[in-house]
């Protein structure tokens, strides 16, 4: 390329188009052919020496030779082979019209020596001589005896029809010496199109540098071929600068050229320089061809340009040119990258409605899109329609189609489709083995998940990272803390450890109760400086609450404030507007920062729980208050309350309580029952009682709430406050459950309220409460220790009439109450049903029926057994 800096690149300005007109060639002079004018030219025949009165004749062999030189034969022969041409097109072929020649143009013809070839004999004869040449000798030796016999158009054609370059070269040397000889653009393109089918772009650059010297001025198809050789080759820095400098002298390539240069930069991937290429071509106003749409449309859709892809999309088709299935499918692929499902549903449509089959590539970003959208209806239609048009899946869409059954739980027809593939010999993608390993995962199956890795190891298939992040979800679930680590250890050798991995690892420390070991490892990774997703800040966040670890979740609010791509995390902007005093003019977050009616009600329930630990009172309250003006935040206190209640911690509990009770808020009847539950069977009465009374100021108890005390009672031994309770609660108004119920006449039993436990019953059946099993075998437990058999046989009858479910208890304690009563056969009915229903008797059953017969003295009563 540095040869044609001189002249053509660098002199922009002095270029004009200077067209060279040679002089014609001289005329041979023309033959007189003389003919008698008595005589008439035979219109059957082309030579005049035929006498008119005498008829054709029709044999083979001529009789004497013609007056033309064989022309005949020359003719005759042409027609055979038409002849034979027509036959091989078959009936359709057009018979050509019979040639016809004047007697000067046969003379012409057979001064030419072509013999009914292309080009002369001489001319073929030149040819061949010169592809004979092997170096060894000289050029002028050979072509001696062809010193003025070839035209300049003859030598041209010696030149075109040479194959290599060295005998073209030394041809073209001896071709310049020859008188006939004239510096033509014509002669230089054709050397410069041999050089550039062989890759000699030197040498090119050299005969194109000779013809400006020669004063040819390169046209269109002079540097189209320049460009053409510099594109085939793949040297596209020289290409451009090419086509820089022939474009500042006004010089258009063809259509051909610029699809040439396209399809070059096209194949290194080039796909910006395409598009700028192209932009180029459309200001010129060179007409694209379908090759041109469909190489620029690929362009966009490599460089991620879907607005760019489908507006030349819309014009390629537009202008009349049909498109190709791949630039479907590429630009289907492009909108689902985009999020455009609908884009890519419309595209696929036309494509179907113009009869293309989708390919594989196809079906595959369809199936994912579906898979994403979970549009599991639409990616089953889809399995039918290639079936239909006999698409053969490949191994990406049956490993869409097992990530797609495990979606949907169906387990066992990913395992047959993941046998399938490997029976068709399809298994050879890693990804393929860890959507089977991911869907055991989600099945809750570690074990057969563990089998597939370990089938990819003795395939000796590599591990890539995705494959150690799988195997350490399989150790995390499966509860290895050995394993998990061990293959954590091998993922950080292959790079800093993604964020979900490090989560993985932390949970599982969290639920082995190894907290030490977690400290460590969020310090080791805020060390190594992971980059850390919102999940993972929310459960370094849930250990540092949970320690009271108040100084480093402070220096973590201010990380998680510096990372960019967590802006707009509510999670993030609640503990920062907890940390900054709640400023709305925080540095970090701008104008974007959380309202307060908008908070994260997880990080609001963490710092509350840090600060219970941290004894900071003004930041307890302050983010009480947050939680309960936020939607939702009073359930979240309710939730933190009840949390430290199941975990024993109760006086944290009791500060939260009391926060809520001065700011003037009523907790939900669960926190209530909750409390005063904990209370009562720590046997601190006094507290429970408080608690009821508050939550019973200003309403009536709820149902919760009421059994709660009433347990509370129970458990603290004080059965007239259980039923004095019970007469309040009535004469509010306030209705019981059952469990209530259960355990009202449970506690008034062991007592010895017999009475009381009765008037509950019967208030009970009066106000139609919804008892439970439980209550109606409680009941019939609490007559039949009150000596009431008839009450309690009738509780059992109403019970029946309910269609309330028995239970063994209810038959245990119905063998009792009928024994006792000395009704044996009832006695024995109970356990015969109980029998029947197959529930599974205990052995207090036997011995109660056994224990009645004896005691009625029927020692002689068929067994039971």
């Amino acid at each position: 390329m540095d040869s044609l800096s001189s002249t053509f690149i660098v002199t922009t300005t002095h270029f004009q188009f200077q067209h060279w007109n040679p002089k014609p060639p001289k005329k041979k002079p023309k033959i007189p052919i003389k003919s008698s004018s008595r005589v008439r030219p035979d219109p059957w025949s082309l030579s005049d020496g035929n006498d008119i009165t005498k008829p054709k004749p029709r044999s083979k062999n001529r009789k004497r030779p013609l007056s033309d030189d064989n022309a005949r034969r020359i003719l005759k022969a042409k027609a055979q082979y038409l002849s034979v041409l027509r036959r091989n097109q078959g009936p359709t072929a057009a018979t050509p019209k019979w040639i016809k020649r004047t007697p000067e143009q046969m003379v012409k013809y057979l001064e030419d020596d072509r013999n009914g070839h292309l080009y002369g004999k001489h001319v073929v004869a030149a040819i061949k001589a010169v592809r004979a040449m092997d170096g060894s000798r000289n050029v002028r030796v050979v072509m001696g005896s062809f010193v003025g016999k070839l035209s300049f158009r003859e030598m041209c054609v010696v030149l075109k029809e040479q194959k290599g370059w060295r005998q073209a070269t030394e041809f073209f040397a001896w071709m310049k010496l020859q008188l006939s000889y004239r510096p033509c653009v014509v002669v230089y393109t054709i050397l410069l199109r041999l050089y550039g089918q062989v890759g000699k772009i030197k040498l090119a650059e050299q005969t194109f540098l000779e013809m400006l010297e020669a004063g040819c001025e390169p046209d269109e198809i002079a540097c189209g071929t320049m460009l053409c050789t510099y594109a085939r080759w793949g040297n596209h820095k020289a290409m451009l600068t090419f086509y820089s400098a022939v474009k500042e002298r006004g010089i258009v390539p063809s259509t051909a050229v610029f699809n040439f240069m396209l399809s070059s930069l096209h194949k290194k991937s080039y796909h910006r320089k395409v598009i700028d290429l192209w932009r180029q071509m459309m200001d010129k106003g060179v007409a694209p061809t379908d090759f041109t749409y469909t190489l620029v449309i690929s362009s966009f859709v490599k460089g991620s340009l879907l607005e760019e892809a489908l507006k030349t999309f819309n014009e390629m088709k537009s202008t009349g040119f049909a498109p190709e299935e791949v630039t479907y499918s590429q630009l289907i692929s492009l909108s689902i990258k985009h999020g455009k499902s609908d884009e890519a549903l419309s595209l696929y449509k036309d494509m179907r409605s113009r009869g293309l089959i989708p390919s594989n590539y196809t079906c595959a970003s369809l199936l994912s899109l579906y898979y994403k959208n979970e549009n599991y209806s639409k990616a089953l239609s889809l399995f039918s329609e290639m079936e239909k048009f006999k698409v053969a899946a490949d191994e990406v869409i049956y490993g869409l189609l097992i990530r797609i059954y495990g979606k949907l739980g169906l387990y066992e027809d990913a395992q047959k489709t993941f046998a399938e593939t490997e029976q068709l010999g399809l298994l050879s993608d890693e990804k393929t083995y860890l959507a089977m390993a991911q869907v055991h995962l989600t099945s809750r199956n570690v074990e057969k998940a563990l089998d597939v890795i370990e089938l990819m190891k003795s395939r000796n298939m590599w591990l890539s990272r995705f494959a150690y992040i799988v195997m350490l979800q399989c150790y995390a679930m499966k509860e290895d803390l050995g394993s998990a680590e061990g293959t954590f250890q091998t993922l950080a050798k292959t790079g800093l450890p993604d964020a979900g991995s490090c989560n993985d690892m932390l949970n599982l420390y969290i639920k082995l109760d190894l907290t030490e070991k977690a400290k460590g490892f969020i310090a080791q990774i805020r060390k190594d400086q992971v980059d850390f997703d919102e999940e993972l800040y929310r459960s370094v966040m849930k250990i540092y609450c949970k320690e009271g670890m108040v100084t480093d979740a402070e220096q973590l609010v201010e990380e998680m404030g510096k990372n960019g791509s967590l802006k707009d995390s509510k999670f993030i902007q609640t503990f920062s507007k907890i940390l900054h005093g709640g400023c709305t003019e925080n540095a970090e977050f701008g104008d974007k920062f959380v309202a307060s009616n908008q908070l994260d009600l997880m990080a609001l329930g963490l710092m509350l729980s840090l600060y219970l630990t941290d004894d900071n009172f003004s930041k307890r309250e302050k983010i009480l208050k947050l939680l309960l003006h936020t939607a939702g935040g009073s359930s979240v206190v309710s939730q933190l309350i009840c949390k430290f209640i199941r975990d024993g911690d109760i006086s944290n509990a009791e500060i939260i309580y009391d926060i809520v009770m001065k700011l003037g808020y009523i907790l939900e009847d669960e926190v209530t029952a909750s409390l005063i539950g904990s209370y009562g069977k720590h046997q601190k009465l006094k507290e429970a009682q408080d608690v009821f009374k508050a939550a019973t100021v200003s309403c009536k108890p709820g149902k919760l709430v009421l059994r709660s005390m009433i347990d509370a009672y129970a458990k603290c031994g004080k059965a007239e406050d259980v039923y004095l309770l019970y007469k309040e609660a009535t004469a509010q108004g306030c209705a019981l459950d059952a469990v209530a119920i259960s355990i009202l006449v449970n506690t008034l039993t062991n007592y010895g309220k017999h009475e009381q436990a009765e008037i509950i019953i019967h208030n009970s059946f009066q106000d139609n409460l919804d008892l439970d099993t439980v209550a109606y075998n409680t009941c019939i437990k609490a007559m039949l220790g009150a000596g009431k058999l008839h009450f309690a046989a009738s509780i059992y009858e109403r019970m029946l009439s309910f269609r309330v479910p028995t239970s063994i208890q209810t038959y245990n304690t119905m063998i009792s109450v009928y024994g006792r009563g000395r009704k044996l056969d009832k006695a024995l009915e109970m356990f015969n049903t109980a029998r029947s229903l197959g529930l599974s008797l205990d052995e207090k059953a036997y011995m109660n029926l056994v224990s009645f017969y004896g005691k009625a003295g029927n020692r002689l009563s068929p067994s039971p057994y």
